[in-house]
């Protein structure tokens, strides 16, 4: 599984929050308290982090990101009735540009912390470099 160490500590934090505040605030005020809880257990948080979007070599805006941490996990707080298609679309959007292999969903709406996995496609990569011995 990729990057479950960290995943996993990552994890406890949102729950943390979410024992601490309870449910139904304020997205922004999740991911304030996620990023002092992340870095209170020694991650590294980048807030905010923007990205350039390019198309056919033009530049065309920026991607930003709600939380990555350790430099390697995307995480996006949410306050949602439920994940949508629309949520994980996004967060493979956002996978493809970083360059990141893995973002967390990380729901605050109800009173058990809901999460979900993200991986980005391998599938380009296959292409890059195809497996010669299969």
């Amino acid at each position: 599984m990729i990057h479950e160490e960290v995943s996993g500590k990552i994890i406890g934090a949102p729950m943390e929050v979410l024992n601490q505040l309870k449910p139904g605030l304020d997205e922004r005020l999740y991911e304030r308290a996620l990023t002092i809880e992340l870095e209170r257990s020694g991650h590294v948080v980048s807030v905010q982090r923007s990205f350039s979007v390019s198309y056919r070599g033009e530049l065309i805006g920026s991607l930003i990101p709600d939380l990555i941490v350790d430099n390697a996990v995307i995480v996006d707080p949410k306050v949602v009735a439920c994940f949508t298609e629309t949520h994980i679309a996004q967060m493979i959007g956002y996978l493809n540009i970083t360059g990141l292999d893995l973002a967390l969903l990380v729901n605050f709406k109800n009173a058990r912390l809901e999460w979900k996995r993200v991986l980005r496609s391998q599938e380009r990569e296959e292409k890059l470099h195809p497996d010669l011995h299969a």
